[in-house]
């Protein structure tokens, strides 16, 4: 068995705004594992600015991995504990590698096209009449779940579109979720939540930065509306730290991404916590091309959580790749009349 990775840069159809800033490109790794004249791919999609493995020695961590591939997975998944985009595209290579189809890691009712993922549309950050035109764009489309990146424009604008919603879709109307990306202050947040929970919100994302354990136990003893942890789970990897952090915080929600936080089984031990104190869950993509975001989807579809997730990130890319996979009426749905285009890859695969 051997293994090789291909450094690939994805390109933004239009800058996409966060509160850490416009995003244009972003990196990607892709891992390939062959045996025996069979293949496997895997993403490693490790995010610069936010992953716990953007470091210096990433990608000589990643060779490492290729170097020893003959370890396995488990073992190579015990020894990078502390580069969690590498575990994922591991599980992705390995389940793709010992798949009957390269792409159908996960076989069920939604890689045969039977059934489909309930996802929310992603309304980016940027200017108030850019936010609107997506907000217009999403409702369309069939959205009834909308996600709002908030924080990078004047707060009063972000309410002022909030409430433009509001006037028209009831919260039985539109579900509306906001992310914060630890944009407030651990000062003025509440504040800030009373403020935003009079527009029925589902929930709102890391409203402050990660790593105030405290300051967000606070809120999310006090708040009005539902807390999502996102960021605060990146970095945290034993089960007793997992554990600890979600007995002090005791947010109402967590919001997992197997790139940030060990793959999928380091997502399925966050969960398996997360449901012993009665915290509700979704899975959320972290910028994959549709490689990652391929077996994203079906490992969550398996885990049958009705809620909407939060996989709607394939279009973004202009060089992403030709996939099964495609979004319609709000949902997700994997497509068999459609193939898999992998001219962009740069790369013999």
């Amino acid at each position: 068995m051997t293994a090789t990775y291909h450094k690939h840069l994805l390109n933004f159809k239009q800058a996409s705004g966060t509160s850490r800033g416009i995003l244009k490109t972003k990196d990607t790794w892709f891992l390939i594992i062959c045996r025996d004249g069979k293949k496997g791919i895997g993403e490693c999609g490790m995010f610069k600015g936010l992953s716990v493995d953007d470091r210096p020695d990433f990608e000589s961590k990643l060779q490492w991995a290729c170097d020893n591939i003959h370890l396995g997975l488990e073992n190579l998944v015990l020894r990078l504990q502390e580069f969690p985009s590498i575990q994922c595209g591991l599980e992705m290579a390995f389940n793709s590698l010992e798949s009957k189809d390269v792409f159908d890691l996960f076989p069920s009712a939604f890689t045969k096209g039977i059934d489909h993922i309930n996802i929310n549309g992603l309304i980016w950050m940027g200017s108030e009449t850019f936010m609107k035109q997506q907000i217009k764009e999403k409702l369309d489309s069939g959205f009834r779940c909308i996600k709002m990146k908030i924080g990078a424009i004047d707060f009063a604008s972000e309410i002022g579109l909030l409430k433009s919603i509001r006037e028209e879709f009831s919260a039985a109307d539109i579900e509306l979720r906001v992310d914060a990306n630890g944009a407030f202050s651990a000062e003025n947040a509440l504040e800030k939540l009373k403020r935003l929970s009079h527009f029925d919100l589902h929930s709102i994302e890391q409203p402050i930065q990660q790593g105030q354990t405290e300051a967000m136990a606070g809120l999310c003893e006090q708040t009005p509306l539902p807390i999502a942890l996102d960021e605060e789970l990146i970095g945290v990897f034993s089960e007793e730290k997992k554990q600890e952090l979600l007995q002090i915080i005791n947010p109402q929600y967590i919001i997992l991404k197997p790139t940030l936080i060990g793959g999928f089984t380091g997502s399925q031990n966050w969960i398996d916590l997360a449901e012993k104190q009665q915290i509700g869950w979704w899975v959320t993509s972290a910028l994959e091309s549709n490689i990652g975001l391929n077996a994203i989807a079906q490992w969550t579809y398996t885990l049958q959580n009705q809620m909407p997730q939060g996989l709607g990130t394939g279009s973004l890319f202009s060089n992403n790749f030709d996939s099964p996979l495609k979004v319609k009426n709000a949902n997700l749905h994997y497509d068999q009349n459609k193939h898999w285009d992998l001219k962009n890859l740069g790369f013999q695969f």
